[in-house]
C-alpha cells in the first residue's frame, strides 16, 4: 500500500490506477468520537487556496447544524483534512462525510473553474458519460476514539499537524484548525462541542 504524507497507510491503494479499492468498514453507533481523514484526489494541494479551505469549513459547520453532528476538533491541511466528530445515534458516518465531501467538492470545483486552475486536468473524470471534476479521493479513513484520552490525542494531532509539517512555527498561527477555539472560544468559523469527562 502507498503511504500517505501524514503517516497512515492508504486505504485507497490503487484508486488512481483504477484497481479495486480496499473495502473499508465503519463501526457506527458505538457512542464514541471518530477521527476522520478525507484526502484530495491525487494528493493535490487544493486546500492551499483559502476559498477552498473555507468551503470545507462551511460544510463542516452546516453538517453540525443540519445533522446534529458534534465537532470536537479539526484541521484543514493543503491536501487533506482531519476531523474529530461524533455523529448522532443512528447515523452512518460514511453518509455524513459523503455529504460534506459532495457539497464542499462542488464549491471547490466551481472555484477552480473560475480561476482556470492548472489542477483541473488532473481532476477531470467522466461520470455516466458526463464530464466532471473529482475533488476528493473516494471514501474516508476513520478511527473510533474509544476513550476520552484517545479523542484528546486526536484533537492534539490535528492541532500539531501544521507545525509538524513545517507550515507554521506555532499551532496558533495556522488559521485552518480548531486550536484557537480551545484558547479563546468563538474565534473560529465552526462552533465546537468541547470534550469533558
Amino acid at each position: 500500500m502507498r503511504a500517505l504524507a501524514y503517516g497512515y497507510p492508504s486505504p485507497w491503494a490503487g484508486e488512481e490506477e483504477g484497481r479495486e479499492m480496499t473495502n473499508l468498514r465503519h463501526y457506527d453507533n458505538l457512542g464514541t468520537a471518530r477521527f476522520v481523514t478525507i484526502s484530495c484526489r491525487r494528493s493535490l494541494s487544493l486546500l492551499n487556496d483559502p476559498h477552498n479551505a473555507r468551503a470545507v469549513l462551511h460544510q463542516l459547520a452546516s453538517l453540525r447544524r443540519t445533522y446534529d453532528v458534534q465537532v470536537f476538533g479539526y484541521v484543514i491541511m493543503p491536501n487533506h483534512a482531519h476531523f474529530v466528530m461524533l455523529p448522532p445515534e443512528g447515523s452512518k458516518l460514511g453518509n455524513l462525510v459523503g455529504i460534506l465531501k459532495s457539497l464542499s467538492g462542488r464549491q471547490i470545483s466551481l472555484n477552480l473553474q473560475k480561476l482556470n486552475s492548472p489542477f483541473l486536468p488532473s481532476l477531470h473524470i467522466t461520470n455516466n458519460g458526463e464530464p466532471k471534476y473529482a475533488i476528493w479521493r473516494p471514501r474516508c479513513y476513520d478511527h473510533n476514539c474509544r476513550t476520552l484520552e484517545a479523542a484528546i490525542e486526536k484533537i492534539n494531532y490535528c492541532h500539531e499537524n501544521p507545525v509538524k509539517r513545517g507550515l507554521v512555527k506555532e499551532m496558533a498561527d495556522w488559521p485552518w484548525s480548531s486550536y484557537r477555539h480551545y484558547l479563546v472560544a468563538g474565534t473560529i468559523p465552526v462552533s465546537l462541542n468541547l470534550l469533558s469527562e
